[in-house]
């Protein structure tokens, strides 16, 4: 049998090579590499590749592009600045860095993310300006993931032994690689929290385990555990924390009462929602002989139950705030403690923090007076009950208002309670618009539910007078709190809440959006700064843009956040503010009681480091919050649309990008879009300076704010995603 003789083998270069080994050196620049260590993250081991990496590190080291730092072994040559920033990625892959070494974003193209995800702190550098005149760079090393948890729908490759999990978050641009062994028993096709491992070298895509099966896609509880461990927020205490609260001692104690003020016989009532159970603050009211009204503001002593050093408090820390879903509140504390102990219901005594104010007519504050106490709720009133006392104008209860419970307090001295302080609290919202406060009353959008969850129907709630007294008299306290620890001397850490001011290019862009609408904005200064954002929302109110233009102003505010570093609150028009009247449902409310009575007893400053810590920590859990409370509203808005799918809504758009038009429906606030594809009867095309989608041979212009009809398209629960087919203007 004859031998075929072996054809010599042709070398195949290793693509790229010199980029490649560039990019090895440069993300781990503090290192140096051998040959072989390159050679094995490139995945080679053939002499012919081993020969290539020889000669490229000679030629690179002769470039100048390397150097060799010890026989054998090459660092690259580093004559680039790297920066560090934020990625915010798109949903097409590319992203921006937002990083305080620029004033504006750095674009990153999606082949130089280099396995970052959306929120990671990265490293990059910038290597050119593109043609719009962003800058754009590329990212060579990722500092800190934002997250490593994931929620999404699994593929199971039943024959190769593997599957894939594809994440709801169209932020998420990589579905993740799970081993069969670490799938958790989930059965194909069932939604997932999926916890990230690892990323290898030479891996498309990242591995992960399954750590949790959340159910079917599109189930009702499915969804809304899906929208909260997205987040990475719980919806059950652990047991062992639910043990812990129960065992509390709850009962109102003599030797308790003997440390604190005892404000028991001072006429107190309680305003909420009329579907709330657990109230944190409660009003007092009494005439004083010297003319003036003592007002007492008291707040739920979470403190005195929720101890330092417990496994409850360190639930809560972690928590940092309660979570108000559509259909459930995941409360901060557990439901003894949240509903019962700290609730300061009707006919019961509680221990509370309050703070204490005598004030005049003019609502000038003459004393204060800031300490534990002991209160009794004399009445519990419903928004709307309170709301029906101040439009009554009269000094009696309504004979339509049914309180709560009756007591040896006469409905008429409640009455003349209820009137006074809106009296009062009206001459304080005047006050505070005049020093350059800005009114925000932006309308909420809230469902009829049936038994099951389901949407039966969209209503808006509005802030009323009754709405505006309690916010006043809390901001009263919260003001004074701060003020009272921030102006001592020497300096005393405490938690602040603070609002920069706005940035003037977002500033800049709100006024050429809202031009469109013939509105003028005037920011010469602070006080017309704040007076013309005043009279666009004023001006604004009951037009079919209303919601619109309150979205874009408040998105032109600075994020107001927790620190220990006082800068004041732009909004409120406060150099000194805190939160101080929400312990049950916020955690920085819980360490400013703590740090009030601290000082009270003459204590000496605290840490600083620490309680920034703290507040970077409330701050970021409070963001989170409030993504899963919208995400729950798009969730229940496109849950309403699916049974509204033959009907014609009128709608306003409410934004324009190149690949469609959003359409908000003017009467249940639900929003969703136009592909650019479905506008079939032309070729359009996005003109960014009108904020309009132009047809090229019609003409026809679907502007930002210009009033539409439209039909459901298409309903997505999992992707959350609502898509509108547009029927066209709306002829008024």
């Amino acid at each position: 049998m004859t031998r075929k003789k072996k054809g010599k083998s042709k070398n195949k270069g290793i693509s790229n090579l010199t980029n490649t080994i560039l990019s090895i050196l440069k993300k781990d620049r503090n290192q140096s590499f051998n040959y072989k260590q390159i050679a094995a993250k490139l995945g080679v081991n053939d002499a012919s590749s081993r020969n290539q990496i020889i000669k490229k590190l000679r030629d690179l080291q002769g470039k100048q592009e390397i150097e060799e730092v010890e026989r054998g072994k090459y660092k690259a040559i580093v004559n680039t600045e790297y920066h560090i920033g934020k990625l915010d990625l798109a949903a097409k892959g590319n992203g921006y860095i937002i990083s305080e070494d620029f004033d504006d974003d750095v674009f990153i193209a999606s082949n130089n993310i280099n396995k970052a995800l959306n929120g990671d702190e990265v490293e990059f550098y910038v290597y050119k300006r593109r043609k719009r005149g962003n800058l754009e760079g590329e990212i060579t090393n990722i500092i800190k993931r934002e997250k490593s948890e994931y929620v999404g729908v699994i593929q199971i490759q039943e024959k190769k032994n593997f599957a894939f999990v594809v994440a709801d978050s169209n932020k998420m641009y990589k579905d993740i690689f799970v081993p069969i062994d670490k799938i958790n028993k989930a059965e194909n096709g069932d939604k997932v929290l999926v916890k990230l491992e690892d990323w290898p070298e030479k891996a498309d895509s990242p591995y992960g385990k399954v750590i949790q099966v959340l159910g079917k896609p599109g189930d009702h509880n499915t969804e809304i555990h899906a929208i909260l461990a997205e987040y990475g927020l719980p919806h059950d205490f652990p047991q062992e924390v639910e043990d812990f609260a129960n065992k509390i001692d709850t009962s109102i104690t003599q030797e308790e009462i003997a440390k604190r003020r005892d404000m028991r016989q001072d006429l107190t009532f309680t305003i909420d929602p009329k579907d709330a159970k657990d109230f944190d603050d409660a009003l007092s009211f009494k005439m004083l002989e010297n003319g003036l009204y003592e007002i007492g503001i008291h707040i739920a002593d979470v403190s005195h139950y929720v101890q330092e050093g417990t496994i409850l408090d360190d639930e809560a820390y972690e928590r940092a705030t309660s979570v108000y879903l559509v259909d459930r509140v995941v409360p901060m504390l557990p439901e003894v403690l949240s509903n019962n102990a700290c609730s300061l219901r009707p006919h019961e005594e509680k221990y509370t923090f309050s703070a204490v104010f005598q004030m005049n007519d003019a609502c000038d504050v003459k004393n204060q007076w800031f300490g534990r106490t002991v209160t009794y709720s004399d009445a519990r009133f419903a928004y709307e009950e309170a709301q029906a006392v101040i439009e009554s104008k009269t000094n009696t209860i309504p004979a339509e208002v049914s309180l709560t419970g009756k007591t040896y307090k006469t409905d008429q001295a409640i009455a003349d309670a209820i009137l006074k302080m809106d009296e009062l609290a009206k001459k304080m919202r005047r006050k505070r618009m005049s020093s350059g406060a800005i009114s925000f009353d932006k309308v909420e959008v809230k469902f009829d539910l049936d038994e099951e969850a389901n949407p039966i129907g969209v209503f808006f709630k509005t802030s009323k007078d009754a709405n505006k007294m309690i916010e006043e008299f809390m901001l009263l306290a919260n003001k004074k709190v701060a003020e009272f620890i921030g102006k001592q001397s020497p300096k005393k850490t405490f938690v602040y809440r603070v609002h920069d001011k706005p940035d003037d290019s977002k500033l800049s862009n709100l006024q050429s959006i809202v031009s469109k609408f013939g509105y003028k904005l005037n920011f010469k200064d602070r006080k017309t700064t704040s007076a013309s954002l005043n009279n666009l929302l004023k001006e604004v109110n009951g037009k079919k843009e209303q919601n619109l233009v309150d979205t874009l102003t408040i998105r032109s505010m600075s994020k107001a956040e927790y620190t220990t570093n006082n800068i004041g609150h732009y909004g409120l028009a406060f150099d000194y503010y805190s939160h101080f009247t929400s312990p049950i449902r916020r955690y920085p409310d819980v360490m400013s009681h703590r740090l009030l009575q601290h000082y009270l007893d003459g204590g000496k400053s605290a840490n600083e480091a620490i309680y920034e810590d703290k507040c970077n920590h409330s701050s970021n859990m409070e963001n989170l919050a409030t993504k899963a409370e919208r995400d729950s509203i798009k969730y229940m808005q496109i849950k309403f649309m699916e049974d509204h799918k033959d009907e014609a809504f009128v709608g306003v758009i409410s934004g324009v990008t190149d690949w469609g038009i959003y359409v908000e429906i003017i009467s249940n606030k639900c929003e969703g879009m136009v592909s650019v594809r479905d506008m079939k009867d032309d070729h359009y095309a996005f003109d960014q300076d009108q904020y309009a989608m132009v047809g090229r041979n019609t003409k026809t212009m679907y502007q930002l704010g210009d009033e539409v009809v439209v039909k459901v398209k298409n309903t997505d629960l999992v992707k959350k995603h609502l898509d509108f087919n547009l029927i066209g203007k709306h002829e008024n």
